[in-house]
């Protein structure tokens, strides 16, 4: 590839656009980072569905989805990869990626629309930042309007006070997956940063912005805070990725014992729900409940790491099953159910 640079549009309250923007960052791939407009909503109308963010190449054609663009983005250009030269420790950081991006932010979607404290911090910053609204930019009017719309899908997203309490232990349960872990050029695989914590990295770096969740991250998982904060660049990190064994003894290890606890149960639930058409799933994790209506797309997510484990060398599947049934997660990726 040329040096021609890529143009990243997103918004700095978005968990997956600053995802993508440090993975842009530690890859040292030129880009320019521009906030969403009204203009640039209505030139990437075609994308389907919209998201931000939106990166657009340097032919000019435009991609969105930040797992599919950071694997496009490892075809497009070599070195300092963002995925495990081990396939089994690869497909542990393609698990670990997945509950990022579809539970977390299950957990930052309530704390951010739940108190009225954090939905009017959203609401401006959000608003003026994600142009969809016709209001004046940076208006009363447009904040208010960010806030109805995003307090109107709680529900459909499950931030209800039925799963109030399941989202917050959770919430808190990831923190102490990362806290005694993580340091100066600690992460998931080694000592350089991984597609995974790219991923944990988004979702931290609104929970630790957010008035409510920001308090409980500096009270509970102060090393998080500030490890999210330096990953925000990470242009000058080098170093190593660890053995499988050497991972899971870090992080990567607690992070998979949640996985198996508590996103595959929801993953095989909502793939349940969903066959069946069922209008509810229903979990119960750590004594607590959790209910929602099953989402197609995470029917996908389940279908996706299946298959990926499947498609495993036998000598890296045989390496990772033991910590995998330990963990919970062996019968469900395998194709059984919780």
């Amino acid at each position: 590839m040329s040096d021609a640079r890529y143009r990243l549009i997103g918004s700095t309250a978005s968990p997956y656009a600053l995802k993508l923007r440090g993975i842009l960052r530690y890859r040292r791939i030129p880009f320019d980072w521009v906030i969403m407009t009204r203009e640039l909503r209505a030139a990437t109308r075609h994308l389907k569905p919209m998201l931000i963010p939106v990166l657009q190449y340097p032919d000019g054609s435009h991609g969105a989805e930040t797992t599919a663009l950071a694997h496009d983005l490892e075809v497009r250009h070599e070195g300092r990869s963002v995925i495990p030269e081990d396939p089994a420790a690869a497909f542990l950081n393609d698990l670990l990626e997945d509950m990022a991006d579809e539970w977390a932010v299950k957990a930052l979607f309530f704390y951010r629309w739940w108190d009225p404290e954090d939905q009017e911090y959203v609401a401006r910053w959000a608003g003026e930042e994600w142009s969809v609204f016709d209001a004046e930019p940076g208006s009363a009017e447009e904040a208010e309007a960010m806030r109805i719309r995003q307090v109107g899908r709680m529900p459909i997203l499950g931030a209800t006070q039925e799963n109030r309490a399941l989202l917050e232990e959770s919430y808190r349960r990831m923190l102490a997956a990362f806290e005694p872990h993580v340091g100066m050029n600690r992460y998931l695989f080694g000592t350089r940063p991984s597609l995974a914590d790219f991923a944990w990295y988004g979702q931290f770096s609104q929970l630790a912005i957010d008035p409510t969740p920001m308090r409980i991250m500096r009270a509970i998982a102060p090393r998080t805070d500030i490890w999210t904060r330096r990953l925000d660049d990470a242009s000058g990190v080098e170093g190593a990725w660890h053995t499988l064994d050497r991972a899971l003894e870090g992080a990567a290890g607690a992070l998979l014992s949640l996985a198996g606890e508590l996103y595959l149960p929801f993953l095989a639930a909502n793939a349940e729900a969903y066959a069946k058409g069922a209008e509810r799933l229903r979990i119960r994790v750590w004594g607590l409940d959790y209910t929602l209506s099953p989402f197609k797309y995470q029917v996908k997510c389940l279908d996706r790491l299946r298959a990926r484990f499947a498609a495993l060398p036998e000598d890296a599947r045989a390496r990772l099953s033991g910590s995998l049934d330990e963990a919970g997660a062996l019968k469900i990726l395998a194709g059984g159910t919780a």
